[in-house]
This record gives structure tokens, C-alpha cells and sequence, in this order.
């Protein structure tokens, strides 16, 4: 099984002189749901190598001990510091994706011509995909085969209005992830503030926050293993048939 992760390369947080980046959480517990898995992960960003790190992530109110683990994980922090660059990168080469959140993606990946390619690829080669948080937004510019938002009429969550405006950040984010949702003919689902919640239609997985991605990635793996069972019965089928 391989999954590729992609995490954004965007460092600013608008014009507000502050640092953003990836979400450590958002990373680590996806990224150990993958490898206690079995699965070969592989990190990609926009302009590859060392992705930059939202500082407050690392606050010690949102360390874990997956964010501990993955801190200590020389390997882990070694494949970090040379993610791929998005460019290089082919969907024909795993099973799935998953993008971790934090507000960077909100400018780079939600904008990214090959990021949207990517997970067009993915979705037309039938793999599932899944994005948590701030992700979702890198979602506003993908089409289906037909050229419609790929959002539309799917039932999908991210981080929510209330939950951007409690970290006051509503007037410098591009756009609201929940807003960008509905305005695209999306069905926009959320649970209280900071509670975990995650949301399957079809190919596509979405998490709320960050406590939602590990849950995310365990339903990715589950989808994955079942699509390989049903795989291996078609094939049985077959060769029953033959």
C-alpha cells in the first residue's frame, strides 16, 4: 500500500507578519495511522524539501504524543526534510493521497495547478482521496470528468466559520473553508467546535479539524483494504469464470 502525503510549502499568514504552515498534528497522526499500517509513505509539497511548520502547532496545548513520536522519529523527520516536489510527482504511483491541513494550503494548494491535476487523477483512476481541516479547500478548483465543481451535491466537512473565528483569523484567510463548501453546491456537515468528525461520499474523505485526522486516515486505510478485497474477489470471479 502507498500513500502519498502532500503538505503545503506556504509560510505566511496573510499580511499579518505571523508564520503559518502545516499543523503538526495534522501530519503525525495520519502519518502513523499509514506506517503501523504497513503502508510506504511518501511526503510531497509544492516546492519540495522541508515544508514549513505552523509554529502554534507546536505549542505545547496542541503537542500529542503522535507529534512527540514523530519528533523523535528520525526517519520520519528525515523523509521531511526531502519531501518531492508536487511537479515530479504521478498518481499512477499509489493508492491514495491524503492532505494534512494547517492555514497554509488555504494559499498555495488550494491555487496549485498540479495539485488540482493530482487529485483529479486520483479521483478519475478511481483511488480514494482525503483532506482534513484547512484542506479541503485545495478542493475549490477541482472539476469532475464533466467539468462540474467536484464538491457539488457531495456531503463534505473542513474547519468551520466558527471554528476559524475563534482562532481569529477570519479576516485574513483568502476564504472560509466552509463558505468556499456551500458556495460550490457542496453539503457542508460539522459538529461542535474542535469535536472530531469526518465525512465519506464516494471517493473523496474529508475531516473537520485537526483531531479529526487521524480518524480520517483510519478510514482511508479501511476504504483502501476494501477496495483490495474486492479486487482479489473479482479477480477469483475471473478466474473461476476462465
Amino acid at each position: 500500500m502507498k500513500v502519498l502525503m502532500v503538505i503545503t510549502s506556504h509560510d505566511q499568514l496573510g499580511n499579518t507578519g505571523r508564520k503559518t504552515g502545516f499543523w503538526l498534528e495534522e501530519l503525525a497522526a495520519p502519518y502513523y495511522v499509514f506506517k503501523d499500517s504497513g503502508a510506504e509513505i511518501t511526503l510531497a509539497s509544492p516546492k519540495g524539501g522541508r515544508p514549513p511548520l505552523d509554529p502554534k502547532s507546536n505549542d505545547p496545548e496542541f503537542r500529542t504524543d503522535l507529534t512527540r513520536r514523530f519528533e523523535k522519529d528520525a526517519a520520519a523527520e528525515a523523509q521531511l526534510d526531502k519531501t518531492l516536489r508536487l511537479d515530479g510527482v504521478k498518481q499512477e504511483d499509489f493508492d491514495t493521497v491524503f492532505y494534512p491541513g494547517g492555514h497554509g494550503p488555504m494559499w498555495d494548494l488550494a491555487e496549485d495547478k498540479n495539485s488540482i491535476k493530482l487529485i483529479e487523477s486520483f479521483l478519475a483512476a478511481g483511488k480514494p482521496i482525503a483532506l482534513v481541516c484547512h484542506a479541503p479547500g485545495a478542493l475549490r478548483h477541482v472539476k469532475t470528468s464533466d467539468g462540474r465543481p467536484l464538491v457539488q451535491g457531495k456531503e463534505v466537512t473542513g474547519f468551520t466559520d466558527g471554528e476559524e473565528e475563534a482562532v481569529g483569523l477570519t479576516k485574513v484567510v483568502p476564504f472560509l473553508v466552509e463558505d468556499e463548501m456551500l458556495k460550490l453546491g457542496a453539503t457542508f456537515s460539522k459538529r461542535t467546535d474542535w469535536a472530531v468528525h469526518v465525512v465519506s461520499d464516494g471517493l473523496l474523505t474529508t475531516g473537520q479539524n485537526p483531531a479529526s485526522s487521524g480518524p480520517a486516515a483510519k478510514i482511508l486505510i479501511e476504504r483502501l483494504r476494501d477496495a483490495n478485497v474486492a479486487d482479489s474477489q473479482t479477480a477469483g470471479t475471473r478466474q473461476a469464470v476462465g
